[in-house]
């Protein structure tokens, strides 16, 4: 695999998961329910 291919993959994945975190607020939203985070080793639950 060349580097290229790499980086080509490597910008698919993030781009994917840019796209279920986008999708993962708008259903939180929708549903408003509350999304739970991990913050300075702590989980926090907040509102989107």
């Amino acid at each position: 695999m060349t580097i290229q291919e790499r980086t080509e993959i490597n910008h698919k994945i993030l781009k994917g998961l840019e796209l279920t975190y986008e999708k993962l607020l708008v259903d939180k939203r929708a549903k408003n329910s509350e999304l739970v985070v991990l913050r300075d080793n702590k989980i926090v639950m907040i509102k989107p």
